[in-house]
């Protein structure tokens, strides 16, 4: 394949992989994609470790980092607050419910001392006191990518990149994003639509994507959202977009770090099996329905508060979950979710990361084959 973007990073197929695991990182390099690590919820010392790892596995291949920087949080125009100012600033009724919530589906609590809490003085998440020394540790390793995945990408980011010769991507979910990320100067526009896992506007890829091409033009443009096979990339690239950016098809691949009980779920879950809630980061997120988004969503549920303050609030619950929900068959299991988009319908079986991308391109020329014939 030529795309703009294959020549932009020097790579075989026009394949963006968002991930958590940096197994499937480079997997996805060394098929001839681009794999890009999501790094908003390690430290900069796992970072490093991660970067240093992926580098010595696909050697001089490209790769990225994706942070979260949000254009709007609680405490920003402060400068951003800490990990304990914000605690402080949650209602007591959102403990209550939530300590109500942990109890009625049996979650014991973390058998070691909380890692943060009250007297932490942890950088809060989404934030720019958190991105920054995520970004110190990016820019110290030969990625080839930076992308920003809530908001215009902050100066400094901008200003580093530039410096460094390093892309810089921003997602948008309207025309209005798209437009305000390129006059901050980015060098790739991703166009998610609605049916993507993670934070979505409200717009169907279907319209987002060319319209989004349309008035960014010539600013090259990603795909995102509900894509995960070779018909929607296919799809992708006459809409306009010089490639596409996935997330959610690699949750389900043998390298995935995907939560055993949560990728049990994926497997067996439809694409009307997920929605947008904020009971995660405060923000809309889509992400597969479980009794944790209906009891957030309840009739008792105070309601979820904004960014930062439902990470701060949720940060501890989250991991008994996760440690609770190893046994499939436990109440806590039925509160066990994360990120994912509607693709989730098409993800029904585990595969190694490799045979996704390759079964991606091969359904592409199919597509396209198909296509040719019926201009002849």
């Amino acid at each position: 394949m030529r795309t703009r973007v294959c020549e932009m990073f020097g790579i075989e197929f026009p394949i963006l992989a968002f991930t958590h695991c940096r197994d499937v990182v480079a997997a996805v390099t060394k098929a001839g994609g681009l794999g890009v690590l999501g790094a908003a919820g390690v430290t900069p010392d796992q970072l490093d470790i991660d970067l240093r790892w992926i580098r010595d596995e696909v050697g001089d291949r490209p790769f990225g980092v994706d942070v979260i920087v949000p254009a709007k949080y609680e405490g920003k125009d402060e400068g951003g607050l800490g990990w304990t100012q914000l605690s402080d600033m949650i209602p007591q009724a959102h403990r209550d419910f939530l300590e109500d919530l942990l109890r009625r589906y049996d979650v014991p609590p973390l058998p070691e001392a909380p890692a943060t809490g009250r007297g932490s003085n942890r950088p809060a998440p989404m934030t720019m006191n958190q991105a920054s020394g995520l970004l110190d540790v990016a820019f110290a390793h030969p990625i080839s990518l930076i992308a920003n995945a809530l908001g215009p990408p902050p100066r400094e980011m901008l200003e580093r990149a530039g410096e460094l010769g390093v892309k810089v991507a921003a997602l948008a979910g309207k025309k209005s994003h798209a437009v305000r990320h390129v006059a901050a100067g980015v060098d790739l526009i991703i166009a998610q639509g609605y049916e993507a896992g993670g934070h979505t506007g409200e717009i169907g890829t279907m319209v987002l994507v060319p319209e989004i091409v349309d008035a960014v033009a010539p600013v090259p443009v990603l795909a995102a959202g509900g894509i995960g096979r070779g018909r929607q990339l296919a799809a992708a690239l006459a809409l306009g977009a010089e490639g596409v950016w996935c997330g959610s098809v690699w949750l389900t691949t043998e390298e995935a770090e995907t939560h055993p009980t949560v990728k049990q779920k994926f497997l067996a879950a439809s694409s009307s099996d997920t929605l947008r809630s904020r009971s995660r980061t405060g923000k809309p997120a889509r992400q597969l329905r479980s009794a944790w988004t209906d009891e957030w969503e309840g009739p008792n549920s105070p309601g979820p508060l904004g960014m930062p303050l439902q990470p701060v609030l949720i940060d501890e619950a989250s991991r008994r979950v996760d440690r609770a929900a190893h046994d499939p068959n436990s109440k806590a299991a039925q509160l066990a979710n994360y990120f994912v988009g509607q693709i989730v319908g098409e993800m029904n079986q585990v595969k190694p990361t490799r045979r996704v991308v390759l079964e991606m391109v091969e359904e592409f020329i199919d597509a396209m084959q198909r296509v040719e014939s019926m201009m002849q």
